[in-house]
């Protein structure tokens, strides 16, 4: 059926089955007189604004017998019964259907053409508090839940801009989840929302189920060897707002907190939130110190590796490098041991409950490090540096890149034991090639702005420059 049937009770029946009244226990219908003509309202249990719902029944069923009198069309009804204010007409019965399982509430009334959809809906959420990975000394303390009507409204209040911009899309050919690009229409490039737009509408799935994840494994650009995360995400409305200002486009899926920032390039993963918290001095001394504990994180171990490997490689100020404590197992399984055992942890504490994780770190570090060491078999050297490497890992904001330089840290380290020193730098050049050759999901590259080569740009992301007129 294109259109609705000019027949009442055909229409009817159409969505009791279509919606699954009596088959579904959350979805709920209800008949009402309406000025002596029957009427029927549908809407999903646990979406409906039960306030309002009841205060619109309360006036239509208050209407007298002739209060339809010459009333043929949906449209003349909403303009003068219904005082919602968002509500809109529709003949086509899948848009509907679909509307309704979004949380729009469908009126029905005999002899009008056309069905009201009415968005008196509430989704069930929690509070916009701080995120659990985002969290800052100074400023504010909310963060975007898993619905997009309240997410839109936190990036609204910052922005207050009549050319922000929320476009909606539907992705997924059963799912139908509810996607929104954010960005400014004066300042967003043209070519790099089609590009996205045209990504999005091409996905070919029947669900998102984990929304955000899933829609950028669809579309992200198939390099499965590839570890560096293609995507920015954050739970932070300023840190979205402050993108968006500067011309990026944020895609926000329902049903995640986290939304996507693109494009996205390797130096967008050096700054972080605080950092604009605090004056530009000292905001540009945290975003360089967190630079080079990650590139020390990536190295330290493969370097120590390769220097104490040999005996004699080390000047006499640095002996005291060379001479680990001998262990059971070899260096460089210790080595190996630990970066597993560290994972082991993290997987363990997500599975922890918050009561009792405290005690969990305290004898995880006890009993796996301690008495490793003590029985013999590890060395006290290997565990200093991986605790080092572990802590280094948590001043990166970006679960996705920490777990990418994790996994090149341990390539290297590998490389380093088969062929020694020129295995090192053979694993440093596969380390360059393969940023160079990462493909980003839109934009110009994943290492702009040092290739194609852009001062200014590559400046303002090493540097925490002071507010100006365009600095956002």
């Amino acid at each position: 059926m294109e259109k609705l049937s000019e027949n009442y009770m055909e229409n009817v029946r159409l969505f009791d089955e279509v919606l699954g009244v009596g088959r579904s226990v959350d979805m709920v219908s209800r008949d009402y007189i309406i000025g002596g003509r029957r009427a029927r309202i549908w809407v999903v249990d646990g979406y409906g604004k039960d306030e309002t719902l009841e205060r619109m029944g309360a006036f239509w069923l208050s209407q007298p017998e002739n209060a339809l009198a010459n009333l043929t069309d949906m449209q003349a009804f909403i303009d003068r019964f219904i005082s919602f204010s968002e509500v809109d007409v529709s003949r086509d019965p899948e848009d509907i259907a679909t509307s309704v399982l979004m949380g729009k509430s469908l009126l029905l009334v005999e002899g009008l053409s056309g069905a009201a959809l009415i968005d008196a809906k509430d989704y069930p959420g929690r509070g916009v508090n701080e995120p659990p990975d985002g969290k800052v000394l100074r400023g504010s303390h909310d963060g975007f839940i898993e619905a997009v009507v309240p997410n839109m409204a936190l990036l609204r209040r910052r922005i207050r801009d009549p050319h922000l911009t929320m476009e909606g899309l539907k992705v997924g050919k059963r799912s139908r989840t509810d996607a929104v690009l954010c960005y400014l229409d004066d300042k967003a490039d043209p070519e790099l929302l089609e590009a996205v737009r045209e990504k999005l509408n091409a996905i070919d799935v029947n669900s998102l189920s984990m929304a955000q994840e899933s829609v950028a494994e669809v579309i992200r650009p198939k390099q499965w060897y590839n570890p560096f995360p293609k995507v920015r995400y954050t739970e932070r409305p300023d840190s979205a707002a402050a993108s968006i200002m500067e011309g990026n486009i944020i895609l926000m899926v329902d049903n995640s907190p986290s939304v996507m920032i693109l494009p996205t390039t390797f130096f967008d993963f050096t700054q972080e939130a605080n950092e604009f918290y605090f004056p530009p001095l000292v905001g540009t001394y945290l975003r360089l110190l967190r630079i080079v504990v990650f590139l020390i994180s990536l190295l330290i171990t493969p370097v120590w590796y390769l220097m104490v490997k040999e005996p004699g490689r080390l000047p006499g100020a640095l002996e005291f490098l060379s001479s680990p404590e001998p262990a059971s197992l070899g260096l460089l399984w210790q080595l190996l041991v630990v970066e597993f055992l560290v994972d082991v942890l993290k997987l363990a504490s997500l599975n922890t409950p918050d009561s009792l994780s405290n005690s969990f770190s305290m004898l995880g570090a006890l009993i796996l490090g301690d008495f490793a060491v003590q029985a013999g078999w590890l060395g006290p050297e290997v565990l200093v540096y991986m605790a080092f490497v572990s802590v280094a890992s948590f001043a990166q904001p970006s679960y996705e890149m920490g777990y990418a330089f994790k996994l090149l840290r341990v390539a290297l380290l590998l490389a380093t034991a088969v062929f020694d020193l020129w295995g090192f730098c053979l694993g440093i050049l596969g380390i360059v090639v393969l940023l160079a050759t990462t493909k980003p999901l839109v934009g110009r590259g994943y290492l702009y702005p040092l290739l194609p080569f852009n001062a200014k740009a590559l400046r303002r992301l090493l540097i925490r420059e002071p507010i100006s007129r365009d600095n956002t």
